[in-house]
């Protein structure tokens, strides 16, 4: 059975994977941190002016409408993109595969040294944008959610906790570490707008919840 590390695991490990990396194609610290969602106050605005309207029937619905994962530069997809920049001493091949490194999953708060270990959540779940707006949208929009390195809508997080997740809107799914959920709503608030998609009634009142509270 795999076991999640502490946070602070022992600085030999990094020390190991950066010296591996001499003989690889890519290494780094975390790249690039992920977007820093707006501010609470902020988002607290965007939440009142996204229109209020009951889901739509998942008629039609297919992943395969949102095209992920795109290349991003050379032979790095978006995932890989993303395992880069989330995860710390990262050490990748010839193909942009991560070989090593250690992801921290702000969800549940465990670190992981295997990128198998590792999803990449669409923070607004695919099939919820469809039920939210998307299936009206054209495909590159819906091409650009799926890939949307801009704002915080893709985050390294344990592969368990992301499948456990699937679809939920905050209605019915918050991360466990209640330390981030703040970050969390202001996130979804603010990918939501961006893209002008709608929330439900139970969706919107477990944000405003969270939200009056940071």
């Amino acid at each position: 059975m795999r076991r999640p590390l502490r946070r602070g695991f022992p600085a030999a490990l990094a020390t190991a994977a950066l010296t591996a990396a001499l003989t690889l194609v890519g290494t780094s610290p975390a790249q690039a941190a992920l977007p820093t969602p707006v501010s609470a106050a902020t988002a607290r605005t965007y939440l009142a002016s996204l229109t209020v309207a009951a889901e739509r029937p998942r008629t039609g619905y297919s992943r395969d409408l949102f095209p992920h994962w795109i290349t991003i530069s050379g032979t790095c997809n978006t995932r890989e993109t993303i395992l880069k920049r989330d995860g710390t001493y990262v050490v990748t091949n010839s193909s942009c595969a991560a070989t090593s490194g250690s992801w921290y999953s702000p969800y549940d708060g465990a670190t992981w040294t295997a990128a198998s270990d590792v999803d990449i959540d669409h923070l607004i779940p695919l099939a919820e944008a469809w039920d939210s707006g998307a299936g009206t949208w054209t495909t590159a929009k819906r091409q650009a959610l799926a890939n949307d390195l801009t704002r915080p809508q893709l985050l390294a997080v344990t592969d368990n906790v992301n499948q456990a997740k699937s679809d939920q809107d905050p209605a019915t799914w918050w991360p466990s570490r209640t330390a981030y959920r703040c970050t969390y709503a202001r996130a979804w608030v603010q990918v939501k707008h961006h893209y002008g998609l709608s929330v439900d009634s139970a969706e919107k009142n477990a944000l405003s919840s969270v939200l009056n509270g940071c």
